[in-house]
């Protein structure tokens, strides 16, 4: 668990279920892909392997062929725009591919972030859209749940604010490509452009591809003194800006670890 700020990675291990149409006597194959909120760039590219029984790696594969409608500060790499939604498999008798998928992907993500609104709500926050993506897929991991996103990004735009390291465990599960609740030390001291701990601002890119509720929060954080938080339980995350509190709250949170271990992670 985080030394400092530690939240609930929960958001990115659902796992993507094609809608399936019933026959009479079996099942049709997939018509739509199901992205959730929170997948990893990796998992997005995985799940389309499977709906369109391709081999497994093609369509990180293809990725050096398209020609993504991406901002500039994502120098090519899609994760934080997958936007996680429902495609279809077919559209007026032509079947996807990954190059459509995908791309329908990113388009749908541009819609979702390239309004006025969005823009306006980064611009508020001394921020550009990708770094406005960026913190709203931290807190697309850490969030226990949706009422809790607006607390999460308040600690973000605190932490950032004052100086402080970020401290995310979502950003040490990225670099590890993982999803865990049980960071160590050892973890916190890995070399990599991803550890929150080591390194001061945002990282170099989104960690996973946020919803609407994470980009809302993300633009129009809580207000708040928080700095640290922990999910003790689950629904139990506490907020705090005081460290001894947080200290505390961290030693309730391994007790209820140790107690129960197949519970949290």
């Amino acid at each position: 668990m985080a030394l400092i700020a530690a939240g609930a990675v929960v958001a990115g291990t659902a796992v993507a279920v094609p809608l399936l149409v019933m026959g009479e006597e079996e099942a049709a194959r997939p018509t739509s892909l199901v992205i959730p909120e929170g997948w990893r760039a990796s998992q997005v590219y995985a799940a389309v392997d499977k709906a369109l029984a391709l081999p497994s790696g093609t369509t990180k594969k293809s990725l050096g062929k398209l020609d993504l409608k991406l901002p500039n500060d994502a120098d090519g790499n899609p994760e934080g725009y997958l936007f996680p939604a429902t495609y279809p498999l077919e559209r007026n008798g032509k079947k996807a591919t990954s190059d459509s998928l995908l791309s329908a992907m990113v388009d749908t993500a541009n819609k979702k972030f390239g309004g006025a609104p969005i823009a306006a709500g980064a611009q508020r926050n001394a921020m550009n859209v990708y770094q406005a993506v960026t913190i709203a897929s931290i807190v697309q991991a850490e969030a226990a749940t949706k009422a809790d996103m607006g607390k999460v990004a308040r600690v973000i735009f605190n932490r950032l604010e004052r100086g402080m390291p970020l401290q995310m465990d979502s950003t040490i599960n990225y670099a590890l490509k993982r999803s865990t609740l049980r960071t160590t030390e050892a973890d916190t001291r890995i070399e990599s452009p991803y550890n929150s701990y080591q390194r001061m601002g945002l990282p170099p890119t989104p960690i996973d591809n946020p919803g609407d509720d994470a980009m809302r929060a993300a633009i129009g954080p809580s207000a708040g003194d928080w700095l640290y938080f922990v999910t003790v339980k689950p629904g139990d995350t506490r907020f705090t800006a005081d460290y001894t509190e947080h200290q505390r709250n961290v030693a309730e949170f391994n007790a209820h670890r140790k107690a129960s271990p197949k519970a949290t992670g």
